[in-house]
């Protein structure tokens, strides 16, 4: 993501409720944990700047190197779009870099940026905001959000997911491959390291997405989730005095320095990726509030078997 906000848009939406540093020598371990194409792109834009700015070397200069523009040269260094290999060789060469082995691993580096991610396969009914969310989190070492509306997807049933996405108004067909979708997401958080700290509105836990009889598998299903160890709980209680933002949000943490921690904030038609220090340490300090003002794990889980218990009794009456 580039040292700003950036806002991406989009027809359609998946409802779920997408640098700076010193130059020098390429860490050959500077990748570790980064596994997602995306996140790769960003990190070898990222050692890019870096190294043209240590050359001293303009991105006019840069660009005139390729046969390219200032623009290319932007998307390249923050990781817009895969870069050609020869591309990757030019700019070595105009920063004056020899050394083989830094040449060699820069190129791997941007071989393996331009696999394709396994989410492409959906790229037919995934607005191009959201697979940079989900490029992103894929690569991230631990999530901490804070959700009004909706149970967070990562902890959501099949078919509550499909009682969110249906909200979306789309085809019966388009429908179900977001649910896939979803699930894939799942999978691969339940098989990864990554770690997750979900803060969940009370509201959220009482809004009816689907029936009482699939809203109390959901609720069931998360007081199991919030007994894994790298899945952490908390409920935000309606009673309790609590200042929240006004939606929600999510923050990404990679394991790499290289990477900085990346705000998303999912909006109607389109989403904001902040990396700015001001709006991560925004952010951050909000969350920190929302975790010292909400219910720890043993009473969050208390409060929802609450609402379970408040689903069996209307049940009955």
């Amino acid at each position: 993501m580039c040292n700003c906000s950036v806002e991406l848009t989009a027809e359609r939406r998946e409802p779920d409720s997408g640098r700076r540093g010193q130059p020098g020598t390429i860490d050959s371990s500077a990748a570790q944990g980064i596994t997602g194409p995306l996140a790769l792109r960003i990190l070898l834009g990222t050692k890019l700047r870096r190294l043209r700015e240590a050359a001293g070397v303009t991105a006019q200069q840069a660009a005139r190197a390729i046969s390219g523009s200032e623009s290319k040269i932007s998307r390249i260094e923050l990781g817009r779009n895969a870069i050609r290999l020869a591309d990757v060789s030019g700019l070595l060469d105009c920063y004056r870099i020899t050394d083989r082995a830094e040449r060699e691993r820069l190129l791997a580096l941007a071989r393996q940026a331009n696999q394709p991610g396994w989410w492409q396969r959906f790229a037919d009914v995934l607005p191009g905001w959201y697979q940079a969310y989900v490029g992103l989190e894929e690569s991230a070492e631990s999530i901490h959000s804070y959700d009004t509306q909706f149970i967070p997807g990562l902890l959501q049933t099949e078919d509550y997911a499909a009682g969110t996405i249906a909200l979306g108004e789309f085809p019966i067909d388009e429908a179900e491959r977001l649910v896939v979708l979803r699930k894939e997401r799942q999978r691969r958080f339940s098989t990864g390291n990554m770690r997750l700290h979900a803060i969940i509105d009370e509201q959220a836990l009482r809004r009816p997405v689907v029936g009482p009889a699939l809203m109390r598998t959901q609720l069931e299903y998360l007081c199991v989730l919030a007994d894994r160890p790298n899945v952490t709980v908390q409920v935000a209680p309606l009673a309790a005095s609590v200042y929240a933002p006004p939606t929600s949000c999510t923050i990404l943490h990679f394991a790499s320095a290289d990477l900085p921690d990346v705000v998303y904030v999912e909006q109607l038609t389109g989403a904001l990726y902040l990396d700015r220090p001001a709006d991560l340490a925004r952010y951050a300090a909000v969350l920190s509030q929302l975790v010292a003002r909400s219910a720890g794990t043993a009473e969050s889980i208390g409060i929802i078997r609450s609402v379970l218990h408040d689903l069996e009794r209307s049940r009955h009456e």
